[in-house]
């Protein structure tokens, strides 16, 4: 299947997860391009999508929003994955689900949603984050758990291994 791993990334950490996430799913045998949500012009060529973004103050990135609003349409017509990547000294399960996510998922019809701890790196953080980090009390350094993603990918690959094909597009005249 042609699988769109799109992910919204401030320091580059969460789309580093997308990579990753793409080279399971290419390893089982599927078509994958990554693009940031903000470049996506069409999910024509696109039967399956990977929406992933980074968490700051429990929100999704704008570019990830935006996306799934835009595409909301195309969104439901095909299987979707959503994961977030946030603070990494807190539970993953709850300082990475963002507010919003429970409407976006129902909204998209996705078929799974996924928490990561992240990367933390003070020195790439603007004053403000090192000021909303500092009130938070996360430690710094990279927690993320590729192992983690790399089974959640392989979940994927699983379960789109029994989906049908998608029947190819016929032109229009």
């Amino acid at each position: 299947m042609r699988v769109l791993v799109t992910v919204a990334s401030r320091h580059g950490a969460t789309a580093e997860i997308g990579s990753a996430v793409g080279r399971v799913l290419a390893d089982a045998g599927h078509l994958v391009r990554e693009c940031a949500p903000e470049d996506v012009e069409s999910l024509d060529d696109v039967d399956v999508v990977v929406l992933g973004s980074a968490v700051y103050t429990a929100h999704w990135l704008p570019a990830a929003r935006d996306f799934a609003k835009r595409w909301q349409d195309e969104l439901r017509a095909r299987p979707v994955w959503l994961f977030s990547s946030g603070l990494a000294t807190q539970p993953a399960a709850s300082a990475n689900s963002p507010h919003e996510l429970l409407a976006l998922r129902e909204r998209i019809g996705a078929l799974g949603h996924r928490s990561f701890a992240g990367r933390l790196q003070r020195s790439e953080l603007a004053f403000a984050e090192r000021a909303l980090i500092a009130g938070a009390r996360a430690k710094e350094g990279d927690h993320r758990d590729f192992v983690a993603v790399a089974a959640w990918a392989g979940d994927i690959a699983g379960q789109l291994a029994v989906m049908p094909e998608p029947a190819p597009a016929v032109p229009s005249s």
